[in-house]
């Protein structure tokens, strides 16, 4: 039997193994990473049983959580590399780890934002400041998540999506929708005000919304917006397997961009644009985004208002709350931390905010630091013409990035 911690054949291209769930944004970050690796990789796909999540809180080994008959073929030959983010996967990923170390074969895990499992079970992990992880030899830290933006998406999307928006005035301002996350509820209420301040942009401007909501977005919410929208506009509500979407067209065409605080992989994504990107506080009160927003003046609400549509979600809210406040880091996450960094560094304002006409880029080598990370888990030295040809798809990948 081979040993499992021997070096690889030294013109080995690492086979990659990248594990996808049911979240768009832990997707795009471990297909991301896939992609600008430049090296070949499968996409795996999983089902997952109702009682998944209970599965999930054992931390082992395990597909006791997914449903095989709808998911991906999980055989040999195994990969060199899985990449996984979210904790649905974590099971499956340290399961193919095991039983491909009994066939004599090392499978490294690079792990995408925060594990449930201890750290010292995954070969990296890339993690963001929301999730508070330690300092760890194999955990880098990233200013902000992976994206798969990248200059010729853009472009060719806007491309196609241009003449279907010929009659709306520019400049365009895109606004990008998520949904409720976390102590934070994207409500009737919040969509009112997401209306109104976006309006006031474009009409500030003389131009037009672009607007597209995701999987989270609510549909009453988007009944309100498009009630509330006052000037020329176009709405995409977002359908499932739509493959005409045009969320890469609505990035590419914007002259500035309004996202919803709660979705950080959205953020990113506006960020890498190189575009004004305004960030819409979901919050408001002593529940806002913004730092010291709310409480000095509660906004007065009617209560029966803010229990209607979305009762639930303003409860896991509040629980969510309860848990950042008394409960252990881990178990929650503070997306706050971002906004500040972005806000703080000039890669984003609050809506509302002017955008300073001296404003700074600063470089985010997220992307290359985590390619470098990953490259340094093999204990290996490519041959010369392995070599050349990836340092070339690097050096491209690097120059396409934002």
């Amino acid at each position: 039997m081979p040993d499992a911690s021997a070096p690889q054949n030294p013109m080995h291209t690492p086979r990659v193994w990248a594990l996808l769930g049911h979240k768009a944004g832990e997707n795009s970050q471990v297909l991301a990473l896939a992609e600008a690796l430049g090296w070949p990789f499968e996409s795996k796909n999983f089902s997952y049983k109702w009682y998944g999540p209970a599965v999930n809180l054992l931390r082992c080994p395990t597909l006791a959580g997914i449903v095989k008959e709808r998911s991906s073929i999980l055989e040999s030959p195994w990969p060199d590399l899985i990449i996984t983010a979210g904790w649905s996967n974590e099971p499956v990923a340290r399961w193919i780890r095991r039983l491909a170390a009994a066939d004599g074969h090392r499978v490294r895990i690079t792990h995408l934002g925060r594990t449930w499992a201890k750290i010292e079970h995954f070969d990296l992990i890339i993690t963001t400041p929301q999730y508070r992880l330690p300092v760890r030899y194999n955990v880098l830290h990233n200013k902000m998540p992976l994206h798969r933006i990248s200059s010729e998406r853009l472009t060719n999307d806007a491309r196609h999506w241009q003449c279907r928006l010929d009659h709306l005035s520019g400049p365009l301002i895109t606004v990008v929708i998520g949904g409720s996350s976390g102590p934070y509820t994207f409500d009737r209420t919040a969509a009112r005000r997401l209306a109104r301040q976006a309006s006031a942009l474009a009409a500030a401007r003389g131009g037009s919304l672009l607007v597209t909501t995701s999987s989270r977005t609510p549909a009453p919410t988007i009944d309100v917006l498009c009630a509330e929208v006052s000037v020329p506009a176009f709405v995409y509500r977002w359908s499932k397997g739509d493959t005409n979407n045009p969320y890469f067209a609505f990035l590419g065409l914007a002259s500035e961009i309004v996202v919803t605080g709660d979705s950080i992989s959205m953020l990113a994504e506006a960020c890498a644009t190189r575009k004004p990107v305004h960030i819409f506080d979901v919050g408001e009160g002593e529940n806002a985004m913004r730092p010291k927003s709310g409480k000095a003046h509660r906004t007065a609400r009617n209560w029966l208002q803010r229990w209607t549509h979305v009762e639930a979600a303003h409860i896991r809210a509040f629980g969510y709350r309860q848990m950042m406040r008394f409960g252990p880091p881990r178990l929650s996450r503070d997306i706050c931390l971002v906004h500040a960094s972005l806000t703080g560094s000039g890669l984003a304002v609050w809506l509302g905010d002017p955008v300073l006409d001296n404003r700074q880029h600063p470089a985010l080598k997220c992307r290359d630091q985590a390619i470098n990370r990953v490259r340094g888990l093999f204990d290996f030295t490519l041959g010369s013409g392995t070599a050349s040809i990836e340092a070339g798809n690097l050096s491209r990948l690097a120059h396409q990035s934002f």
